[in-house]
This record gives C-alpha cells, structure tokens and sequence, in this order.
C-alpha cells in the first residue's frame, strides 16, 4: 500500500468515525418518522469504519483512535437542523472517498472506494429528498467544493 492509499485511508477512515458521532446527534433531533433510516445510516457507517479498520491493520498501519467527540458544524436542536447534518455528513464521506478512489491504483481498495462514495451518494440523496432539495442528487457525488 502506498503511503498516498494508506493517508486516503486514513482520512476515509476519519470521515466514518465522525459520521458515527455524529448520527448519534441526528438521533436525538430526527423526526420518529426517520428512526429505521438513522439507525440504517449508522449502521452503514459503523460497518464500513470496521471494514477500513481492518484494510489498515492488514496493510500494517497504525489505526489511530477516534476523537472522543466531534462539534457539529452547526447548532442542531430541531429535525430540519438533524436532516442537514446527515446531508453534510454524508457529502464529508463522499469527498474522502472520493479521495480514495483518485489516489489509489490498488483494484481492491479502488472497488471499496466506489462502493463507499456511491453508498454515501445515494445516502445523501435520500436525506435531500426529505428536506424537499431539488434535485436530490449532486453531478459529481464527492467532488470538493
């Protein structure tokens, strides 16, 4: 693994851990309507955080521990506030990602860059469709501002 996958790694595998904190917060202000897709997105998240874990012990990296908390980039106390911040989160992974996918030669570790920027992608569609975002969907999911 070079040193760029393994940083790209690293930097996904960050992604994921504030995307678990940080769907424990949507939790919290989601509307009850919205309880089986957070508890589905966290459990996303949660699997592909395990998955890069283990890519990086495999490859002999050290798997830095995640913060013990994260701030939002945002005040959220109400369900339209929680609904955005599952979008940004969702686009955050999507970035790192794509990130991924850009600086690695690697077929396997390109694969599950792809699998994780379009799971992020349609992911982040869904919470727009709920906040009446038209269009849901984004041209190039990932692709840094």
């Amino acid at each position: 693994m070079t040193t760029a996958e393994q940083q790209s790694l690293l930097d996904a595998l960050e992604a994921e851990y504030a995307a678990v904190y940080a769907y424990g917060v949507v939790a919290a202000y989601a509307n009850a309507d919205r309880a089986r897709l957070v508890s589905e997105c966290v459990g996303a998240h949660r699997a592909r955080r395990d998955s890069t874990i283990d890519v990086l012990k495999v490859s002999g990296v050290a798997v830095p521990a995640p913060d013990p908390a994260y701030t939002t980039p945002f005040p959220v106390d109400d369900p339209i506030p929680a609904a955005n911040l599952a979008v940004t989160v969702e686009n955050d992974c999507a970035i790192a990602w794509r990130a991924v996918v850009e600086r690695t030669d690697t077929a396997d570790i390109r694969r599950t860059g792809i699998d994780a920027l379009t799971e992020s992608a349609v992911r982040q569609a869904t919470w727009r469709a709920i906040l009446g975002t038209v269009p849901p969907t984004t041209a190039f999911p990932g692709k840094p501002v």
